[in-house]
């Protein structure tokens, strides 16, 4: 029986990705209008109160557009390669954006014998692509191309400038919800209520006390978008991924060769953790959280890239011989 086809899961996870992300804006509106009426008491300010905070989140979103990609290398402690010190990487990098049809990205190394790699930049011309050096050690050549296949993925479906988006947008709504919750509890209503006590003070309450619930809400809400939107895209860049390198089978190798790993990643944070290839947050590591996890299970991941091929699904204790530890 045939296999769904890797133009059909691009087609499936892009769709709802953005449906995931249109829901983090009208949360974000949603909250605003609820704010502004509670706060000023007409609904025509709830409208004012959602332009201010979609006009401040796109104010904060602007330096991280710009300067967020080299922070996040710096943080990293990636050091840019050439030639001379990365030869079969860049080897690689540059066969696989011309399939891709990206300019070469810059190719940084981090020094880590974790395997992992992740991509970052605004927009295809000015990307950047980071491996470790457990990458370079413990994957052979088909599997680099499956994992340099997926982050160019990234790149090319310009997931980086998405993410931001999102990113931004939650950003937004946990910063108001907050402010207004402090503005409230700390009495800032206080000196309105006298000036409301005519017929609509049973309106104001229920406002009020939607208001309040959703700014308790909102943030909690709007993450668990945020993650089940980071989900999708990994699903979509390990489709696209195949797309470019038609060769499924090494990036099912390094799923399970990276997922089986026990090195940890030092380098790598939770602010991070959504930009590489798999979590690098360990399931034993204190940090961890599966509630929170950026990632989709591995095999999970496996198992869609079977489906391309028609072949029966994995299960758990087929990852070490798939990953060629047994």
């Amino acid at each position: 029986m045939a296999g769904t086809s890797f133009y059909d899961q691009i087609a499936a996870n892009r769709r709802n990705a953005f449906l995931m992300a249109a829901l983090v804006v009208v949360l974000l509106g949603l909250l605003g209008f609820a704010i502004g009426w509670a706060v000023f008491g007409t609904p025509a300010a709830g409208l004012g109160t959602t332009a201010v905070a979609v006009a401040l989140g796109g104010l904060a979103g602007v330096g991280t557009y710009f300067a967020g990609d080299q922070l996040v290398l710096t943080v990293s402690g990636a050091r840019e390669v050439d030639e001379a010190s990365a030869p079969q990487l860049l080897n690689v990098v540059r066969e696989l954006a011309i399939a891709a049809n990206v300019p070469m990205p810059k190719v940084y190394l981090i020094d880590d014998t974790a395997p992992n790699a992740f991509a970052t930049g605004r927009d295809p011309a000015h990307a950047s692509l980071a491996v470790t050096t457990g990458l370079l050690e413990k994957l052979d050549r088909e599997e680099l191309q499956g994992v340099i296949g997926h982050e160019l993925s990234h790149v090319r479906n310009f997931d980086i400038r998405f993410s931001l988006v999102v990113g931004v947008m939650v950003g937004a709504i946990a910063i108001l919800a907050d402010f207004f919750l402090r503005f409230t509890f700390w009495g800032g209503m206080s000196g309105r209520r006298s000036s409301r006590d005519s017929g609509s003070n049973g309106i104001q309450a229920v406002i009020m006390i939607v208001a309040i619930v959703l700014a308790i809400l909102a943030p909690i809400i709007s993450r668990f978008i945020q993650l089940a939107v980071s989900r999708q895209r990994e699903y979509l860049a390990d489709a696209a991924g195949v797309e470019l390198t038609r060769n499924p089978y090494g990036l099912e190798r390094a799923l399970a060769k990276i997922g089986m790993d026990q090195e940890v990643l030092e380098v790598a944070n939770r602010g991070t953790q959504h930009m590489y290839f798999t979590n690098p947050i360990k399931k034993f590591e204190e940090r961890s959280s599966n509630l929170m996890s950026t990632h989709p299970a591995i095999l999970d991941r496996i198992n869609r890239l079977r489906e391309l091929t028609g072949e029966p699904p994995l299960q758990a204790s087929d990852a070490a011989a798939l990953a060629g530890l047994e």
